[in-house]
């Protein structure tokens, strides 16, 4: 057996269980266990000399970018959320935007 096929070393990694749970059947599906599709992934960043897929920011319409830095502006205490008494109040307000 090759020396470079001789497996002598671990790699550990932590993630959600929902994410671990849905991937594995992903891979399950593919007929490979996650540890499988883990060690393709490796392979194949060696063979491309990189990430084997593009990776990239994603581009977004002016509506959407304005609704994330409006979330982030929210989220950070910039700008005040509004909030509503009631479903209906909600409602009638996106009723008249339209």
């Amino acid at each position: 057996m090759s020396a470079t096929l001789i497996k002598d070393t671990n790699f550990n990694m932590r993630m959600n269980k929902q994410k671990k749970a849905s991937l594995e059947e992903l891979y399950g599906s593919l007929g490979m266990t996650l540890t499988e599709a883990v060690s393709i992934f490796f392979e194949m960043s060696l063979i491309e000399g990189g990430i084997p897929f593009d990776v990239r920011v994603p581009k977004y319409n002016k509506e959407t970018n304005d609704a994330i830095n409006e979330a982030k502006d929210i989220m950070s205490g910039k700008v005040e959320a509004k909030t509503y008494g009631s479903a209906k109040e909600l409602f009638n307000e996106l009723d008249d935007i339209h």
